[in-house]
């Protein structure tokens, strides 16, 4: 079986990224509505330009689009930014869910996303997977928190100042479990 061609790994980040970024510079220079209409689009371009250069979509990215589609999809149709504010609180319980769910089922699905990058024994793979899982749960918590609470601008600059800093935050807090944990090559 041959390996799947992986991206390079600021291409993948500016694929990940790249829609977010662009939904806050159009929230910033339109409203919530064009921001929204182009977020979905350039989730559909990363996609696509992921797809062409993989020849395969990870899970994480279809599930993601088609929320981001649906979701959008009726903050456009609906003229109700409230769906588009609540994507993300769906997105984390989801991820958060599906990680404890392979915890109670003896399979930490962390691996499973992340195997190529680490090489961890099970313990490992099951302290990350449910630090990861809470981390997720803890950001839906905070997305309700912040949409229901405070302006659609400031929910928007959360979204690309807040959570994107902590999200790295908190991997970077998990260096010293990879290291603790990490599986020597064989030689």
């Amino acid at each position: 079986m041959t390996p799947k061609p992986q991206l390079n790994p600021i291409l993948k980040l500016a694929l990940d990224l790249g829609p977010l970024v662009l939904f806050f510079f159009a929230n910033s220079h339109y409203d919530i509505f064009v921001a929204t209409a182009t977020f979905m689009v350039a989730v559909l371009v990363a996609m696509a330009v992921s797809y062409a250069l993989t020849r395969h979509f990870p899970i994480m990215t279809i599930v993601t689009a088609a929320i981001v589609l649906v979701f959008g999809g009726l903050t456009l149709f609906l003229h109700n930014d409230m769906f588009i504010k609540i994507k993300p609180t769906i997105i984390y319980a989801l991820f958060g869910g599906v990680l404890l769910g392979g915890l109670l089922f003896g399979k930490p699905l962390l691996g499973t996303v992340l195997d190529s990058m680490f090489q961890l024994t099970e313990e490992g793979w099951r302290k990350l997977t449910l630090r990861w899982a809470l981390f997720f749960f803890a950001l839906a918590v905070l997305n309700e928190i912040v949409w229901r609470n405070t302006s659609t601008n400031v929910w928007v600059d959360f979204k690309v100042f807040g959570v994107m800093p902590l999200t790295f935050l908190f991997g970077a807090l998990q260096v010293p479990l990879l290291k603790k944990y990490a599986v020597e090559p064989a030689e």
